[in-house]
């Protein structure tokens, strides 16, 4: 029986021939990572020098003659394995041996072997056909150790690099990368490998390498880390290109962009300085009042959450969710502020009519975030707000910027028109219509409705229902101009008593609305 200190099953081979020698050898190469469950611990053969004898001899395992002293308890052999092909041995084993050894004839023992050769004659095959599928891939492949040691490389690095095998293989990465002999400090330079580690993932950059020759390179490249069971990190896999060449010429357009629009800025200096001779004061007003309006929103929005951030640090002590709710406040906030900017481009490219970037848009998205910035604001005015998002809504072709632009203007509208009501009600749905095959939102408020005759001029510039110093009736307008340049439209509905409504319709039909260059 096993004992009960050790659950290592302890084995003694019979014969000891050069198979022997053979299966010893090869069991002892993989160390005890792979033999841990099992130990061969003798060897018996009437010839004491005999191949397998003599080999385990010399690792220090018990050798015999007679293999019935394999019997004897002090040796505690499990499992004897008869690789001598003498039937008789086996007959006189297995009639002898005591009953808590197993045993293993010879033919059942080959049996395993020979198929375990066969798959490690295929694997050695399917190894060969790897490297030579690495070899034949453009992109570069390094293999590294935990330990920042190159193991395995592709014949594509070696090209780029200008490296023969002998001079990578077993050097460390920032010997090779970067001819240093101390690891990347924190600072010179981010090491992809400490990335992977921190993030747990794989990591993606463009970093600097020096080459065989002392030569700068860009590198582009990807780093995926191979995991081990217990988490452990066993190899990191980088996959590379270098894209020196184009950042040569990236850099040489870029001069040359620069020197164009250094040429063209002087030119627009002395136009915009004749312009403004001609018509100053005029523009200038015009303008100021625009930039004020539409400024507004995402200024409000910021207040709201300083405000927020302010109230809940006079309430007490910060903790630390409260904090991960700071780094996403501020991070809004970033966002807003430069966001200001393009609105003030948005204002001018209404009346200049330029161009949009747009992407794939997630409208649900934006109005979520648009009413996470004025949360505070409709809370202040004691407004609740019911949503009816359609969970499958497809994305659209747009502009991200001017379409929460055009739900900021609304649900601020909104708000206002709210202000004296006791309890007001702020209602948004959206719906994907597939009869006209677009995407509609609706924004309705219990407030102020609007009258019929000016219903017909909401969506003109400088018209406003507003109060004197509220606005100056830009703001639909620029919603208007945003709806129509994404080929949609915009209809108010208001009832005297039951508030208003705007009713928003997107197409998705990415006909006619392009990725235009703004002038």
């Amino acid at each position: 029986m096993l004992r009960k200190t050790d659950s290592t099953i302890r084995i003694g081979l019979v014969g000891g021939g050069s198979f022997c020698k053979e299966f010893m050898e090869k069991t002892f190469s993989y160390g005890k990572k792979y033999t841990d469950g099992a130990r061969i611990v003798a060897v018996a053969d009437p010839d004491t020098e005999s191949p397998g004898v003599a080999f385990a001899r010399g690792l220090g395992l018990i050798t015999v003659s007679d293999y019935q002293e394999l019997y004897n308890s002090k040796h505690d052999i499990n499992l004897i394995i008869v690789l001598s092909t003498d039937e008789e041995i086996f007959d006189d084993i297995l009639h002898t041996k005591p009953g808590h050894i197993r045993l293993l004839s010879n033919k059942v023992f080959r049996l395993l072997w020979e198929t375990v050769a066969m798959q490690e004659q295929e694997l050695r095959e399917h190894t060969d056909e790897l490297v030579t599928i690495l070899d034949g891939i453009q992109d570069s492949i390094v293999v590294i150790t935990p330990e920042k040691e190159i193991v395995e490389v592709n014949q594509a690095f070696l090209k780029q690099m200008g490296y023969t095998r002998d001079e990578v293989i077993g050097r460390t990465c920032h010997q090779v990368f970067q001819n240093v002999m101390y690891p990347c400090e924190p600072g010179d330079i981010v090491c992809p490998l400490n990335e992977v580690v921190r993030n747990k993932g794989p990591n993606q950059q463009i970093l600097t390498r020096i080459d065989h020759n002392g030569e700068r390179r860009f590198i582009e490249l990807s780093i995926f880390p191979i995991w081990e069971k217990d988490g452990k990190i066993l190899r990191f896999i980088e996959i590379s290109r270098d894209i020196t060449d184009r950042k040569k010429e990236e850099e040489e357009i870029t001069r040359r962009l620069e020197q164009m629009v250094e040429e063209r800025t002087l030119q627009l200096k002395e136009t915009h300085e004749k312009l403004l001779h001609q018509d100053k004061m005029a523009s200038l007003g015009k303008l100021s009042a625009s930039v004020v309006h539409e400024i507004n929103n995402p200024i409000a929005g910021i207040l709201n959450l300083l405000m927020l951030l302010k109230r809940i640090i006079e309430e007490g002590p910060v903790n630390e969710d409260e904090i991960q709710q700071f780094k996403q406040y501020l991070n809004l906030m970033e966002t807003e502020t430069r966001r200001i900017g393009r609105i003030v481009s948005n204002l001018l490219a209404f009346s200049r009519q330029s161009g949009m970037r747009v992407k794939h848009v997630d409208i649900n998205r934006i109005i979520e975030k648009t009413l996470f910035l004025n949360s505070n604001l409709l809370k202040i005015n004691g407004i609740k707000v019911e949503k009816d998002l359609d969970r499958d809504l497809p994305d659209i072709m747009g502009s991200e910027d001017q379409l929460q632009q055009v739900f900021m203007n609304l649900v601020s509208n909104a708000a206002e028109a709210m202000e004296s009501s006791e309890e007001g009600i702020l209602r948004v749905e959206t719906e994907h219509s597939l009869k006209n095959n677009s995407i509609v939102a609706r924004v309705t408020d219990t407030g102020v409705s609007i009258s019929k005759e000016n219903r017909a001029a909401l969506f003109e510039p400088f018209f406003t229902t507003k109060k004197k110093g509220k606005g100056v009736g830009l703001g639909l307008s620029v919603v208007y101009g945003i709806i129509e340049e994404h080929k949609g439209s915009i209809n108010v509905e208001s009832e005297v008593g039951r508030g208003t409504t705007f009713v928003v319709e997107l197409p998705l039909d990415q006909q006619g609305i392009k990725n235009e260059k703004r002038n």
